[in-house]
């Protein structure tokens, strides 16, 4: 997929979407004297807020400049199924950071590298021309249509990409997200983040994520939005927390590596974050897998070598995606069963390597507990054989 040894004279990329995965695009080819126009249909780069809990990788991938949007710093995490809990000490903390924020200060680093970042602009079209790619927009809600010349176009405009569809691309499966901000119970402490597996209600988990010493989001995954609805609220009610405000997302649900490039005429066009589906099944997570996509496309433009990036992206997806097949068909006993066996081998491996290194997790367990894969590659296939599925299929 790279390219060539170096950049076209006349490149001009255009990124379609103020995300997270475009902005870190649009800036990493700006440092590097590529022109770049970011087209956001909102009237200002300003997302709906949502809270998010990531690993540290987030820093390595956004440098310190992200730290101005942490919001709190998580050091455990508690896990329950049906009375039975576990316990796992994070040896590097994760961070709770409010996506708005994140996208804010991704803003600002493009803006400051050069980035023009035209805001009210609606992706429409994009056709091939003499150049390149004629990108078509419309302008303000009023209607008026405008031209935008390119020779590559980077599709960051989320799990229902326009970029994607007019370029091609099958459209993706989404699993809705729904989360409310509550005030703490009592008994939580501020950096504790605490996951509750009932696969009656869903075939993913609650969790109690404290964004502060007082207030924390508390939400599900599920696989249809006014019955996910309705499940959160029960548990909210079951739990005695009252509902502050409400955050929900539709996300990508994984079932295969996306190709990111394809060639349109004599353009080129790339997919980037949850335009690509580069969100981890297991955990519904795509920050941290987003940006390093973003990182490997504008590599790839740059015409530098972007295939050793995107070969561990799909590694650690595909990975995500293994380990969602068998936890999709877990009942709650398998569950309890699991957490039974996270003892001290198993938990000092989930709190030496975080989610987005799910190889080394692996690795790791395979060695120094082995009960818990084996456990896990029996529950999948005998659920699997006998048809018993407590959530709906994840099929490939």
């Amino acid at each position: 997929m790279d390219r060539t040894a170096t950049r076209p004279p006349g490149e001009h990329v255009v990124v379609v979407g103020g995300s997270a995965a475009g902005l870190l695009t649009a800036t990493l080819l700006a440092r590097e004297g590529v022109p770049v126009t970011v087209l956001e249909r909102t009237p200002t780069v300003r997302p709906a807020p949502r809270t998010l809990i990531v690993t540290d990788q987030l820093r390595g991938l956004l440098g310190p400049g992200v730290d101005r949007a942490i919001r709190n710093e998580i050091r455990r995490f508690e896990l329950f199924a049906d009375g039975r809990v576990a316990s796992v000490a994070l040896s590097r903390p994760d961070l709770i950071v409010e996506r708005s924020s994140i996208i804010g200060e991704l803003h600002r680093e493009a803006t400051e590298a050069g980035v023009s970042v035209l805001s009210g602009r609606r992706f429409v079209d994009l056709r091939p021309s003499r150049d390149g790619l004629d990108v078509s927009v419309t302008a303000n809600g009023h209607g008026t249509t405008e031209r935008v010349r390119a020779t590559t176009v980077v599709g960051a405009d989320g799990a229902r990409s326009a970029v994607a569809r007019v370029a091609g691309w099958p459209g993706q499966l989404t699993v809705p997200l729904l989360q409310a901000i509550v005030d703490l119970p009592d008994d939580l402490p501020a950096d504790t983040t605490r996951v509750w597996f009932r696969p009656e209600d869903t075939p993913y988990f609650y969790w109690l994520i404290p964004e502060s010493p007082h207030r924390g989001a508390l939400g599900l995954i599920g696989e249809d939005g006014p019955e996910a609805r309705r499940r959160l609220e029960a548990f909210l009610h079951q739990r005695g927390l009252e509902p502050l405000e409400y955050q929900a997302a539709r996300i990508p649900r994984y079932r295969r590596w996306t190709p990111v490039h394809r060639r349109v005429g004599r353009g080129h066009v790339y997919l980037v974050g949850d335009a690509a589906g580069q969100v981890k099944v297991s955990t519904v997570g795509g920050t941290v897998t987003g940006l390093r996509g973003a990182r490997a496309v504008a590599l790839a433009i740059l015409g530098r070598r972007a295939r050793p990036e995107l070969r561990s992206l799909r590694r650690e997806l595909d990975l995500h995606l293994w380990a969602r097949r068998l936890m999709h068909r877990f009942t709650v006993d398998d569950y309890r069963r699991l957490l039974d066996l996270l003892d001290g081998p198993a938990a000092r491996v989930l709190a030496a390597h975080g989610r987005d290194d799910a190889r080394r997790v692996f690795a790791r367990l395979a060695v120094t507990r082995p009960r818990i894969l084996v456990f896990g590659v029996r529950a999948g296939i005998a659920h699997g054989l006998s048809g018993r599925r407590p959530g709906s299929s994840l099929r490939p």
